[in-house]
């Protein structure tokens, strides 16, 4: 009895010597978090600048779009037309009487394609069964840029012909089928509305990844590593540390940024803050998970930051389906996909804010990031060992 009284004493000293180290441990971390200013500077400096960038500068919405016109014909029936294309909020028009005067602002680029109106286009009226052609003209060395040139265009002659046919202008009756078009989840087709959103992702990914690696390799740098390496100091505890310190951190930084792209990017909120808050947190710990495996490989913040950009943040940016369409990718890069978890969190932010809280498909999301995270914590207990080779 003694001897087992003896081992259960022992159990309970060892148990309240790990909560001792963890808890100051954790007290080291939050300290050195508040007086390093560069891990102030990453979590809330860099978040928000970045959250700026995509709210204000980033757009993929082309209104004021500069365009020429080209009238080679007077009549009224063009200058209504005319009128219809200068008062649409999506073109900012120059008018000429002739192509060549746009040509030159065509190849410098102060214009994006020049639309002619023929000579002949007052005549179609005469003709039911004919419609004078307008010529459309857009500048192909920005693909996405020329078929906007050329949808908007058309788009605005489809609808100054039914106004005609409306007023009585026009010789061909009112269609009977009219179509009217419904935009779900987007209705304003606002492109911030989905690269907030989708940019939170982004930023968690550099945040967690770029954090745990710098404050890893910097107790190398500093020599700091090797003091706690002579101590009692688990592995366990040491990782717990900092994954619960940068933890905190990072789930800060990600309410700031939703109370910024709430408050003063109007961006909707369909879904609930229970969603966010638990896929967020998941999401942020593969991020961190990520960062301590780079930190076990990389002893210099230099190096650090570099794989951190090049591991994490530069595939979450092109990979994740945040910007770039994932199915227009080569299918080879689709299958890479897949192992970039913030594949399956832009999907669930987005859903979350423009759709509602959609349990099964976060649970088809959350299995892959889940099982990632794990991966990478399996690899870095595997990798960080104690003892300083």
């Amino acid at each position: 009895m003694t001897k087992k009284r003896e081992s259960e004493a022992i159990c309970l000293l060892s148990r309240e010597g790990r909560r001792r180290r963890l808890r100051a441990l954790l007290v080291k971390e939050m300290l050195q978090i508040i007086k390093d200013p560069s891990s102030i500077l990453i979590s809330v400096v860099l978040p928000v600048l970045l959250l700026f960038l995509y709210g204000t500068g980033v757009s993929l919405d082309l209104d004021h779009l500069k365009v020429g016109l080209v009238l080679e014909d007077s009549a009224p029936d063009v200058q209504s037309f005319a009128k219809a294309l200068t008062d649409s909020r999506y073109f900012d028009v120059t008018l000429k009487r002739d192509p060549r005067e746009l040509r030159e602002d065509l190849e410098k680029g102060a214009i994006r394609g020049m639309l002619v109106v023929p000579s002949y286009f007052s005549d179609f009226r005469k003709r039911p069964s004919k419609i004078a052609p307008i010529q459309v003209i857009a500048d192909g060395s920005e693909t996405n840029t020329a078929h906007f040139v050329q949808n908007y265009a058309s788009g605005a002659f489809q609808k100054w012909l039914i106004q005609q046919r409306i007023d009585g202008n026009m010789p061909n009756p009112i269609p009977p089928l009219k179509v009217e078009n419904r935009y779900w989840f987007n209705e304003k087709l606002e492109s911030r509305y989905f690269l907030l959103p989708g940019s939170l992702a982004i930023i968690m990914t550099l945040i967690g990844t770029l954090l745990t690696s710098l404050v890893v390799s910097r107790e190398w740098e500093r020599g700091t590593m090797e003091g706690l390496m002579a101590t009692p100091v688990s592995i366990i505890e040491f990782v717990l540390s900092k994954l619960i310190a940068y933890f905190i951190l990072g789930m800060i930084s990600m309410i700031l940024c939703v109370a910024i792209s709430l408050l003063i990017y109007q961006i909707p909120f369909k879904g609930s803050f229970l969603a966010l808050a638990v896929i967020s947190s998941l999401f942020l710990l593969s991020s961190l998970g990520s960062g301590l495996l780079i930190s076990s490989y990389c002893k210099n913040q230099i190096v650090a930051s570099q794989a951190s950009l090049v591991v994490g943040f530069m595939p979450s940016y092109i990979l994740s389906g945040f910007i770039f369409e994932i199915s227009s990718m080569p299918l080879p890069i689709q299958w890479i996909t897949y192992a970039i978890p913030a594949r399956y969190f832009v999907t669930c932010l987005q859903s979350i804010f423009l759709v509602g809280d959609v349990w099964p498909l976060f649970v088809k999301n959350l299995i892959p990031i889940v099982f990632i995270g794990l991966l990478l914590f399996v690899m870095t207990a595997l990798k960080i060992v104690k003892r300083l080779d």
